[in-house]
């Protein structure tokens, strides 16, 4: 059975405070896609019980798999033993994921462990994916030759103007289009803000925001079958 290690946030204020983690539905919703076909586990910086952003859950009360994601006591049991980055052996996974929020613009963007992982994982040939603010944790990452991941391929992630629209902008320490794009990056994105979006461009995997979160699952799936 393939594997899948989903990576979350540690960080759980925003640059002036306000309360932030990661998003719900983000990670519920590729994890009920991923979790009939493959082994997942969770790690963040800071390792267990990884900080939720309360608004995506109050945002997401509706929502059946972020309700269920919740209550879920295999899940609730995978957060509680998340593993720090510094004990994350790549060669158990086939891909990794990280669920978006704003923590990881915060923390992943700058944690070089991280940017360890995530360049090992590229050179190693695995499956290297996110969604919505998620990529931000790839701005570090680097192929074989030093240069970006990002560098001439296609990426889609959390818009400009999707960040204006909520408000945003002062609570984060980069725009992620923005910045993907200074990277080499090519950004693609829905015609509407909150659309879904998901680009695949080899063995990279990106979605634009919490709408897009289920396809990802859906093409990491099929990227690992």
């Amino acid at each position: 059975m393939p594997s899948v290690l989903f990576i979350l946030t540690s960080c759980n204020k925003t640059l002036t405070g306000k309360p932030t983690g990661w998003y719900l539905p983000e990670a519920a919703h590729p994890y009920y896609v991923l979790a009939p076909h493959a082994t997942i586990d969770f790690a963040s910086p800071a390792g267990p019980n990884p900080p939720l952003d309360h608004g995506s859950a109050e945002a997401f009360k509706g929502d059946k798999e972020s309700v269920q994601f919740l209550k879920d006591e295999t899940v609730s049991q995978k957060l509680a033993n998340a593993k720090k980055l510094s004990e994350v052996n790549l060669k158990d996974y086939d891909a990794i994921f990280y669920v978006g929020g704003h923590g990881p613009v915060i923390d992943l963007s700058a944690d070089e462990l991280n940017a360890k992982l995530a360049s090992d994982a590229w050179k190693e040939g695995k499956v290297v994916s996110a969604v919505c603010h998620g990529p931000a944790a790839l701005v570090q990452a680097v192929d074989a030759s030093g240069k970006s991941i990002f560098s001439g391929r296609n990426f889609t992630g959390f818009s400009n103007n999707e960040e204006e629209i909520v408000g945003m902008v002062q609570e984060i320490p980069f725009l992620l289009e923005d910045k993907i794009k200074a990277l080499g990056g090519q950004y693609e994105k829905a015609s509407d803000p909150w659309g879904p979006k998901v680009v695949v461009d080899g063995k990279l995997i990106t979605g634009q925001n919490p709408a897009s979160a289920a396809c990802v699952g859906e093409a990491i799936l099929k990227a690992i079958q």
